[in-house]
């Protein structure tokens, strides 16, 4: 008796955890379809390769990640915009940023939600949200909802993935 309820227990959070992916991935794949006037942009991989250096290329074309705390926008505290590193179209705003210890660029808030993506990452043995430009698909790290008011989100980014354009005083 103990066995069948150990069991039935298990089936229902299994249960539980499909559902609860599906659902995610159903307002993902909302987000995604959302009507944009971004123009998109497509490049081969040979294409890309020639654009970006190699690390660049493995972080946004491979989902590759850098290592943590060795980012140089990490502690970038000037004014200004942050700016996909393959398209230049501008995703997150200096006064969006916030220092969340976790070794990446953070925000909470896109420039606009029309100039980001999200699709569900099952990598890693674990579903976490991607976050992509939405001109030109490169990867840009993931995001969680453990970030700051007033969106409660945490935009966690490579750096390599971005580009900074200093506001001029």
């Amino acid at each position: 008796m103990k066995n069948q309820n150990i069991f039935l227990l298990l089936l229902i959070a299994t249960v539980l955890t499909i559902s609860c992916d599906n659902s995610k991935a159903q307002s993902n794949e909302k987000n995604n379809n959302v009507t944009s006037s971004i123009e998109k942009i497509e490049k081969s991989d040979a294409e890309w390769k020639k654009e970006l250096s190699a690390e660049v290329y493995h972080i946004m074309r491979e989902k590759g990640t850098e290592r943590p705390f060795t980012g140089e926008l990490l502690n970038n505290k000037k004014e200004g915009t942050y700016v996909c590193a393959a398209c230049n179209l501008p995703l997150f705003s200096s006064q969006t940023k916030f220092k969340s210890g976790t070794g990446w660029p953070s925000f909470f808030k896109p420039i606009k939600d029309e100039n980001v993506l999200e699709e569900t990452d099952r990598s890693l043995g674990m579903v976490r949200t991607e976050v992509l430009c939405a001109r030109c698909h490169g990867h840009l790290g993931h995001v969680f909802e453990d970030g700051p008011k007033p969106t409660g989100l945490r935009y966690c980014l490579n750096s390599l993935a971005l580009g900074f354009e200093e506001v001029q005083p």
